[in-house]
């Protein structure tokens, strides 16, 4: 999402990172490029006026810090006021001794409510917590079905709401049955409407006076910009909402909602669903976003997705086998499927610390190529893939018969299988963090 921004702010700012001396003029030409590219992301011109205002309070005049240079010290303010701007730090849901915790997730119709609702039970299931689901949309045709196909798909349970109950009645009902089945967290999905209107806001209202609900989300669609701000406050002008939820943040909107609606609403961001899958969901990190958008990388979520990609038995495993030089086309293709549950190629590569944003976008990173390898490799018999050597002409052929591809593909793939493997055994035995860095960013294409 915020890959046009990033390459004009990183663009702006590198200009000033070997300055020796920061003047009013040069300071000030910066700023002006730093408020159009903020502007051409669509942030509120509010929030742009009042974020520029204190970098320049704070860098005209201060002291610069230890080893810096002036205009790293200058880049380092922009980093922490970029942060502040977005919440400073990660706010989750509010911790209660008063089970279960109740979750009433609000905003309009399309915003993406009731998928949220199924992503954020399936983060609390992997904590081992135990959620309920409540669809309380008796309007939007199917919502209650999408639900309810969502908590099966999870094993989770859902309140077995019908178009002809009443909202309200829905909600208790939902709740007494959650407390009933014991448990922890209760997501309630609520109807919303192609905009703001009086009855919409009415009925959230009872339902909020009734059930006091420990947390209210609003759930806003990322690529709608500036009006999902306006949105937000209207919301919160008449629901007073604990937190927002920002949907689509792997589309190519420009960004501004994500850094206009902490700011407008004075409420927190605390999760971001970054795909349609049920596992595309990030808690929502202001500092890294930051660093992300100033092309710094965010290595922390990097991790944290490799974390939850790769056991710690399987990397020792991978890690004996490259020692050995025992890692196989089969080893790969797990490799490769463990890699594919991160997202996107390009998202996960822009998470490495100086990576150029602009070269990553003109490399040829097609993830649709590892659905390709991995449809060759597993055309493979057992024997061949355990062996690559084995693959003479007769087998190359039958494999390109087998997965749909040519025989030249089978070729580029064994040959640069051949090479790959040869660096990652280098890699295996380089104990420097900085050389291991440079060979990675060596086997990334472009």
């Amino acid at each position: 999402m915020f890959e046009t921004l990033s390459e004009k702010l990183t663009g702006t700012l590198r200009k000033v990172r070997g300055q020796g001396r920061l003047t009013e003029e040069n300071l000030s030409q910066t700023l002006n490029s730093v408020k159009m590219a903020l502007l051409e992301a669509d942030v509120n011109y509010r929030v742009v006026k009042a974020f520029l205002r204190s970098i320049k309070e704070r860098a005209i005049g201060q002291e610069v810090q230890g080893s810096l240079t002036p205009g790293q010290q200058f880049i380092k303010i922009v980093n922490e006021e970029l942060t502040e701007m977005m919440g400073g730090a990660n706010s989750g849901f509010v911790e209660t001794e008063d089970t279960p915790l109740t979750v009433m997730m609000v905003g309009l119709q399309g915003s993406g409510k009731t998928s949220s609702a199924g992503k954020l039970a399936r983060l609390y299931q992997s904590e081992g917590k135990r959620p309920y689901l409540i669809p309380a949309d008796i309007y939007r045709p199917a919502a209650i079905e999408q639900l309810q196909v969502l908590a099966d798909t999870l094993g989770v349970y859902c309140y077995p709401s019908r178009n002809d109950q009443n909202p309200l009645d829905i909600v208790k009902l939902g709740l007494h049955e959650a407390k009933q089945q014991e448990a922890d967290i209760v997501f309630i999905d609520t109807a919303g409407r192609l905009h703001i209107d009086e009855e919409l806001m009415e009925e959230l209202s009872r339902i909020k006076l009734s059930i006091m609900p420990h947390e209210i989300i609003f759930v806003a669609d990322a690529m709608t910009g500036q009006e999902a701000v306006n949105v937000a406050k209207g919301f919160n002008d008449r629901l007073d909402i604990s937190g927002v939820m920002l949907t689509k943040m792997d589309g190519d909107a420009r960004g501004g909602a994500a850094l206009s609606i902490r700011a407008i609403t004075q409420k927190p961001i605390k999760f971001i669903a970054v795909g349609e899958k049920l596992e595309n969901l990030e808690a929502f990190h202001p500092e890294r976003i930051a660093s992300r958008i100033l092309g710094m990388g965010d290595m922390l979520s990097l991790i944290e997705k490799v974390e939850d990609s790769f056991s710690e038995r399987e990397a020792l495993q991978m890690q004996k086998k490259l020692k050995r030089n025992e890692f196989t086309l089969e080893d790969f293709r797990d490799q490769l499927r463990s890699m594919r549950k991160m997202g996107s190629m390009k998202d996960v590569l822009g998470m490495l610390p100086g990576m150029n944003t602009s070269a990553l976008q003109e490399a040829n990173i097609d993830d649709h190529k590892l659905v390709k390898i991995d449809a060759i490799i597993s055309s493979m018999t057992i024997k061949e893939r355990q062996n690559h050597k084995l693959m003479n002409g007769s087998r190359r052929l039958r494999v390109a018969k087998g997965s749909g591809t040519t025989v030249s593909e089978i070729n580029r793939l064994l040959k640069q299988f051949a090479q790959m493997r040869k660096m990652m055994q280098k890699l295996s035995k380089v104990s420097s963090p900085g050389k291991a860095m440079r060979m990675m960013q060596d086997m990334i294409p472009g």
